[in-house]
């Protein structure tokens, strides 16, 4: 069944979207309003119920403290090696979002409950508990930076940080604080929004992957695969090495620590498409880093995983 939904909600609406590349009815306009809603209403919504009941237990907060970790070490390579590698802050902004959003999610979540079943699936939900923290007060407003840079060198004014650091796309963080709130002050959350939560995650799914599809030129994107193969070593083979690292000085449980390793090798999330597309950055860059990271993901680093740490 997970295998199944794994293919439905990232598959499917994958391929529709890129198929409405094909008809003139609805335009580009009409899938920017698509992933708005998702940033003003769905990205919200999903916060703020799912922080009105976190389990705020401290013998586990090294867990979401390392998910963080999952997104700031190979996004702080990253930065350093965008600066040197590109001219145009547009291209450096998508490297980076590219290396730092990580797709700890939906194929996270289906590697590790396949390697260590119903354990590693439950530690794999406290690692993503932070993530809207790390894209929402990090990524987000990283990229109004650099898109903020790029229009700077065009208009020669400066970087407006009141913009940056406070924007509509920012709401998601109000829902954060206000369902922790709710659930530091002992507000019970009602059984109805709780049974809203499942169907608004797939909601959600479809109405950002559908843009995504819609946005994947394969004729630009032959000339960005070598530009994000550096990307390669950086996902999965230095960010995974300092994180695990960092993790066995914190935690001694092998079969978390195993966790933590898979984890920090998943390949780049369509969450960095996204954010390129919200920002006006150099969208190519960032599907050719997702197609690129997930298939070889898929292909090898994954079974090599499996076969390593599967019992």
């Amino acid at each position: 069944m997970k295998i199944l939904l794994f293919a439905i909600d990232l598959l499917v609406p994958l391929t529709a979207g890129y198929f409405c590349r094909y008809q003139r009815k609805l335009n580009e306009t009409f899938f920017n309003k698509m992933i708005l809603n998702n940033i003003l209403v769905i990205y919200p919504a999903l916060s703020f119920l799912s922080f009105w009941v976190l389990p705020l237990r401290l013998e586990l907060i090294w867990l979401p403290v390392l998910g963080l970790a999952m997104g700031l070490i190979p996004g702080g390579i990253a930065y350093l090696v965008a600066q040197r590698k590109y001219s145009c802050d547009l291209d450096r902004g998508s490297y980076v979002m590219s290396a730092a959003l990580s797709n700890l999610g939906t194929i996270g979540g289906l590697c590790v409950f396949l390697i260590f079943g119903e354990t590693g699936y439950a530690y794999q939900q406290l690692v993503v508990l932070f993530q809207y923290i790390l894209m929402f007060m990090f990524c987000y407003p990283l990229a109004q930076y650099y898109y903020e840079r790029a229009q700077n060198d065009r208009k020669a004014c400066g970087v407006s940080w009141r913009s940056v650091l406070f924007s509509r796309n920012q709401l998601a963080v109000l829902g954060i604080i206000s369902g922790a709130v709710l659930h530091v002050a002992g507000v019970h959350r009602p059984e109805f929004l709780g049974a809203c939560f499942n169907p608004l995650v797939h909601i959600g799914a479809w109405t950002a992957l559908i843009p995504v599809g819609y946005s994947i030129d394969f004729g630009k994107l032959k000339d960005q695969y070598r530009s994000v193969i550096d990307l390669i070593p950086i996902k999965f083979l230095v960010a995974p090495a300092l994180t695990y690292g960092l993790a066995c000085l914190l935690i001694s449980d092998e079969q978390m620590l195993n966790t933590i390793l898979v984890l920090s090798c998943t390949p780049t999330a369509v969450n960095a498409v996204i954010t390129s597309r919200i920002y006006k950055l150099n969208i190519h860059i960032s599907v050719a880093a997702f197609i690129l990271t997930t298939i070889l993901f898929v292909a090898l680093v994954y079974p090599l995983l499996f076969f390593m740490l599967a019992q």
